[in-house]
């Protein structure tokens, strides 16, 4: 099937299973949080998994190429992102695994029904009204402020979504822990492994990736960190690893 750009698109090389992926040009793109999610997230044999947010599809498109899961679906509101994904899907031949729906997360367990997934996974915007200036293009607004949903929305309904047992997945900044942890444990979503990510092995943390079970038992496995660069430039083993180079 021929996919054809639009004005101000490109595809970009996932440098997995020869997929790639519709991003704009001068529009919002993925970033390492996402690929590190792909990377921290398990979706094992059988099971069908949930991009809460999922911009152009990049975390459904790598779960598919990096885990054994049944079925992926990606839901996002944008209109003209879940369109680009929705085309990436269809380039990689990839409609029979992956779906993307066009929606609001705020509505999510209503649109696919409560414990319909056994992996909700979610790359949600990190900023709030306190935090940093709004870009003044919307798109980027969007995916990097709570302007269409928050923190808390994200949460409930990746737990109304879980089947009991079932894990969600995200990737935050580490300011908002305390938020996260609390969110998580009101929802009823137990925190079982946490990893955070330095951008060089002497800098503070500026990611924290997160796997909460849905009823599980309290304890919590705190992992070794990953750092990003050897020096300026140059990834560590563990990134390109991830990256698939």
């Amino acid at each position: 099937m021929t996919i054809n750009l639009k004005d101000n698109e490109r595809f970009d090389d996932l440098q997995r299973n020869g997929y790639r992926i519709i991003q704009k040009t001068d529009g919002f793109c993925f970033g390492m949080d996402a690929v590190l999610l792909s990377g921290f997230a398990q979706v094992k044999d059988g099971e069908r998994a949930l991009d809460l947010g999922t911009g152009t599809g990049i975390i459904p498109i790598l779960l598919e190429a990096k885990t054994d899961g049944k079925h992926f679906t990606g839901l996002e509101i944008q209109e003209e992102m879940a369109d680009m994904a929705a085309r990436s899907v269809l380039y990689n031949h990839l409609e029979d695994k992956i779906e993307i729906i066009t929606g609001d997360i705020k509505e999510a367990s209503r649109l696919f029904g409560l414990a319909s997934f056994d992996v909700v996974t979610s790359n949600p915007p990190y900023m709030n009204d306190a935090h940093g200036l709004k870009n003044p293009d919307m798109q980027k607004a969007i995916s990097r402020h709570e302007v269409l949903c928050t923190l808390e929305d994200v949460v409930r309904e990746a737990s109304r979504l879980l089947r009991p047992g079932g894990r969600f997945y995200m990737v935050h900044r580490p300011h908002r822990l305390i938020e996260i942890i609390t969110a998580l444990t009101k929802h009823k979503l137990e925190p079982k492994r946490m990893k955070f990510v330095h951008p060089y092995v002497d800098k503070d943390a500026n990611m924290v990736l997160i796997e909460a079970v849905r009823g599980g038992k309290p304890m919590m496995k705190l992992e070794a960190p990953i750092i990003v660069y050897k020096e300026q430039g140059v990834y560590t083993d563990e990134i390109y690893d991830i990256y698939g180079y």
